[in-house]
């Protein structure tokens, strides 16, 4: 990775070459500065059309202009993190930012100031503008236009964003200096909310950031197609994973990630969380990501990944795979209850149904199986009644989809959780059962296997709609698809 550019140390007692005059760039002469300036052409874009969702971001700022009005309300991007001294990790824009703007680059914040009278809104994008070359910041700043690539121009950003835009660096003295109430979604930007020091409280951003949230729990068309591309080239990233599983044996559940990233990033922005990749005994970890374990012949591999598209959209989907194609008769047994579970959960899936009606008609499932195989004592309603089963099942059997992989999570516990389901809603419904290896109330053939199968379900207006049903999920038919790609 190429080094900033630094002052030059002379290899003599000779004078150093001459600095400028203004000190700002040391080991820069004037000469050179000067060369930069010119020779370069024109690079406006002059024929760019709005992004394919700008009429959506438009209605999406509508209905929270809508719910405050009369305030001042301040959505920024994100600023980059670092990583270590000079570098910084991969920039994801804030969801609520690129929610309402279609944007995507750092720095950006959004800010809608309300008209005189009280009639809505005025939209402005505050972006950083292209680099200027006449004072060096093109290529002498780390985030010149030279070492990082070339951003939109404002008069570009307008056009494809449909939202009048302005330079950013002004944004601080504006807030500083402005009247009235301001909400601003917190967390992402410290000098945006240093500017509105004793301007905001908490409890009325947090108002802001929960509207946000319940805004997304039903997604438009844009967003429910944007879902379906992020499905299918997550079916794609696993087919890839089942040609190369030989591979993977050869080194570490590592390899698996590698290849599911590969299409990740040819198809879309980037994974939608970290992907897990856990073989054997990893797969009783829910949380498994460090992905450096072996991938033994014999062992199930849990594989619970998500393509983000490049409008940050995720899939999240799971499924359970015998590395060496077939389940043992026990592995069989375990993922076949799981199965059921989930056909359960997923018919229940439906407008007007309570959202916990598929957790619990998954659970039901499993409990009744683990009475069955004699590792609870019943009746199940007790089991239910004590949440007995939950030594195995663990987790809720799904959550809402959509920019976040757990998305919507600020919503009001009506709102969600407590809520009733609508078509438009995106969730999971992935029931498990994990028996870890050092458990035990088991038998020792159960111990170090863990099972879930992981769908993304659409609630529709006569039922849902599995947006993941690419990849097959019956245990014969697992098998018969893995032959298929292996073969």
């Amino acid at each position: 990775m190429a080094d900033e550019l630094t002052p030059e140390t002379p290899e003599s007692d000779e004078e150093p070459i001459k600095q400028r005059k203004n000190g700002l760039y040391p080991g820069v002469s004037d000469e050179l500065a000067e060369n930069m300036k010119s020779g370069w052409a024109d690079t406006e874009l002059r024929d760019l059309q709005p992004i394919a969702q700008a009429t959506h971001t438009a209605e999406r700022r509508a209905a929270l202009s809508a719910r405050f009005p009369g305030e001042r309300l301040v959505v920024p991007a994100g600023n980059l993190k670092t990583r270590a001294n000079d570098t910084e990790y991969g920039f994801r824009a804030a969801t609520e930012y690129a929610y309402l703007t279609g944007n995507q680059t750092e720095d950006g914040v959004l800010v809608l100031e309300p008209r005189k009278g009280g009639e809505g809104h005025d939209a402005t994008l505050y972006l950083l503008p292209r680099s200027d070359r006449e004072n060096g910041e093109f290529w002498l700043s780390g985030q010149g236009e030279l070492w990082v690539g070339r951003r939109h121009s404002l008069t570009e950003a307008t056009t494809l964003y449909g939202i009048p835009t302005d330079d950013v660096r002004e944004l601080p003295a504006r807030l500083a200096e402005a009247t009235g109430p301001v909400r601003v979604v917190r967390g992402y930007d410290a000098g945006v909310e240093k500017a509105l020091t004793d301007k905001v409280t908490a409890e009325r951003d947090e108002e802001l950031r929960v509207f946000l949230s319940e805004a997304r729990l039903v997604k438009d068309d844009f967003e429910i197609a944007e879902l379906e591309k992020a499905c299918a080239s997550t079916a794609r990233g696993f087919e890839d994973v089942v040609r190369v599983l030989d591979k993977a044996e050869a080194t570490s559940e590592r390899y698996i990630e590698g290849t599911f990233f590969l299409r990740a990033r040819v198809e879309g922005n980037d994974v939608g969380y970290g992907s897990i990749c856990a073989a054997g005994p990893h797969a009783c970890t829910l949380h498994w990501v460090r992905n450096d374990g072996p991938v033994r012949p014999g062992d199930l591999l849990l594989l619970d990944a998500g393509v983000e598209t490049n409008e940050l959209y995720t899939a999240d989907i799971t499924r359970t795979l015998p590395i060496s194609g077939t389940f043992t008769d026990l592995q069989r047994k375990i993922y076949d209850a799981v199965y059921e579970a989930q056909e359960a959960g997923i018919a229940a899936v439906k407008p007007g149904a309570a959202f916990r009606d598929f957790h619990d008609a998954a659970q039901r499932v499993l409990a009744e199986k683990l009475v069955e195989w004699g590792l609870l004592e019943g009746p199940v309603e007790r089991v239910l009644e004590l949440g007995l089963q939950r030594r195995w099942t663990l987790h809720g059997t799904g959550h809402m989809l959509g920019m976040d992989v757990h998305d919507c999570a600020a919503a009001r516990t009506e709102a969600y959780v407590g809520g009733t389901l609508e078509p438009g809603m995106c969730l999971t419904v992935e029931p498990g059962l994990y028996f870890q290896a050092d458990d035990l109330t088991v038998p020792e053939e159960y111990r170090g296997i863990g099972v879930r199968i992981e769908d993304d379900i659409l609630v529709t207006e006569d039922g849902n709609r599995n947006l993941s049903e690419a990849l097959p999920r019956r245990s014969d038919e697992v098998e018969a698809w893995m032959a298929g790609l292996k073969g």
